[in-house]
């Protein structure tokens, strides 16, 4: 899933590895979260090490009296120094880099991609036939969603919930 919103989330600001904390908005989507999730039967919380993913597993890990483990390959794509930036700071900015789809000058997204799914692979190891709650970013996420051939990785909302299921290391998502 991904994390709840922050500040910079409202401000259309490009976050990646920035470590931006939850909003009141982003509290009260985890809380939300943490009840609609109530009745899952959560062997581990895993989180990217960012305070913003960090905070929404505790407060869901914690519904269920479990710890989160940070795995910082979960965090989102660095964008270099173009992070901290609004969308239209970007635009003004990086015209040239924008037409031709880079964004920041940071790491690529085919890197962002391998260490998010190598990190669900470990994960999927460790817990074999269990539920296990991910929270990470929306980078990440839609890194699965291109991987597993699911449709909206344009936009994925805060407290999006992607429910996914491993088998022999075949990620797929659950209908």
């Amino acid at each position: 899933m991904r994390h709840g919103e922050t500040d910079w989330n409202l401000g259309r600001r490009l976050q990646g590895h920035s470590d931006r904390p939850l909003n009141d908005t982003g509290r009260e989507q985890a809380r939300a979260l943490a009840e609609e999730l109530a009745n899952e039967p959560l062997e581990a919380v895993y989180s990217s090490d960012l305070a913003r993913a960090g905070e929404t597993a505790r407060i869901v890990a914690e519904a269920h009296g479990l710890q989160v483990t940070p795995l910082p390959d979960l965090r989102e794509r660095h964008f270099g120094t173009w992070e901290g930036l609004s969308d239209a700071e970007i635009e003004e900015r990086f015209p040239e880099q924008i037409a031709n789809g880079t964004l920041g000058d940071g790491e690529t997204r085919e890197e962002m991609d391998r260490r998010v799914l190598e990190a669900l692979q470990q994960i999927a190891r460790e817990h074999p036939d269990g539920t296990v709650l991910v929270v990470s970013h929306g980078g990440p996420l839609r890194s699965v969603m291109r991987h597993c051939e699911i449709d909206g990785v344009e936009r994925v909302e805060n407290c999006h919930v992607l429910r996914l299921d491993a088998v022999d290391g075949v990620l797929r998502e659950i209908g």
